[in-house]
């Protein structure tokens, strides 16, 4: 067996990382595919990893894993989606551009939602093991709730609170809530860590810096990984983002702003004002505690943090019963887009 871990984007890493834990446990030879782009910042440079297409087709693949919307479909193996995050409500994550064989489901929400798909179009699979990415709170938590304890110490603070915005125009409230960030701030029992998704307008991301220079208790994250944050953090603040229901999967108090979620079992706030106040109630009484149960129960109940060996033990289960795809076949329309993503814009 050869399995492909496919990168066209750094967030990659987090969700692809405990699979790859997987494979080696169970002596499965892989390799990473990532775009060249990637290659500067890539952190597995002593694993085998490939930039090629050309090369990646001649690797001869039996699965690959992609957290993104797109895949070579002339590349040989099953080609599996694992999602790249948990934000139901944007009708991208429910799209399907034909490039998969098989969609591993985080829970009964996204399976049901997957299945009347599967039974409209016919040719995918779809089995509900969990995510990935979040087998990794079960990973070292002593060790972060340490790094915690001596972040707080070091600035004097009480309680950590991550702000994590969306980076798309219509959805994020980063550009709305400086100016409560800045009163926020004056409070110095609170660290405030700010990290933006990768794709965020650097306009943005200035406003912020300018802060974080006025307020020594904001700090601006360049981990590239969320996943530790989360951990650490007592509340999360945030808009339209994947990172709400992932954060809500620990069982802490989240706050956004101008959310379009479909369903919303968290305090939201349509105007962008009292940031303070919400905080400080948010803290002190976590009003949403009960609903929170029913995020977890639809959208990952799993916490037992086996969901990447789900995820390989169903791979397997599916390449036994109906063997390896050579290919797949797509529209015209998306050979092109594929050729004009992973050949053109990858030299």
């Amino acid at each position: 067996m050869k399995f492909v871990l496919f990168c066209q984007h750094s967030y990659s890493y987090g969700i692809l990382e405990p699979i790859r834990t997987v494979l080696i446990d169970k002596k499965i030879d892989y390799t990473w595919f990532i775009t060249k782009n990637l290659v500067n910042d890539f952190p597995y440079k002593n694993e085998p990893y490939i930039t090629d297409v050309k090369e990646l087709k001649d690797y001869k693949s039996d699965a690959i894993f992609a957290p993104g919307n797109y895949v070579p479909n002339y590349v040989r193996g099953l080609k599996v989606q694992v999602f790249h995050g948990l934000a139901g409500e944007k009708r991208a994550h429910f799209k399907i551009r034909h490039f998969f064989d098989l969609y591993l489901t985080q829970g009964p929400y996204f399976t049901s939602r997957f299945n009347e798909l599967k039974d409209k179009f016919k040719d995918f699979d779809v089995i509900e093991t969990g995510w990935s990415k979040l087998d990794k709170f079960n990973v070292n938590k002593s060790l972060v709730e340490s790094q915690k304890k001596e972040l707080l110490e070091k600035n004097n603070a009480e309680k950590l609170i991550l702000y994590a915005p969306t980076f798309n125009d219509e959805m994020i409230s980063s550009p709305h809530l400086v100016g409560e960030f800045d009163k926020l701030a004056q409070n110095e029992k609170y660290l405030i860590v700010v990290k933006f998704h990768i794709l965020t307008p650097e306009k943005y991301i200035e406003e912020y810096t300018n802060l974080s220079k006025k307020h020594k208790n904001i700090i601006i994250s360049s981990e590239p990984n969320i996943t530790n944050l989360m951990t650490m953090s007592d509340l999360l603040i945030s808009d339209t983002s994947s990172v709400v229901y992932e954060f809500q999967l620990l069982n802490k108090p989240v706050l956004t702003f101008g959310s379009m979620a479909n369903t919303i079992e968290w305090d939201n706030s349509i105007e962008f004002e009292n940031l303070s106040e919400k905080v400080n109630d948010n803290l002190t009484n976590d009003t949403f505690k009960i609903k929170r149960q029913n995020i977890i129960a639809n959208y990952h109940p799993y916490n037992d943090g086996n969901s990447s060996l789900r995820m390989v033990d169903a791979v397997l289960k599916v390449i036994s019963e109906k063997g390896v795809p050579l290919k797949r076949k797509v529209s015209l329309s998306r050979k092109f887009k594929i050729y004009k993503i992973f050949t053109l814009r990858n030299k």
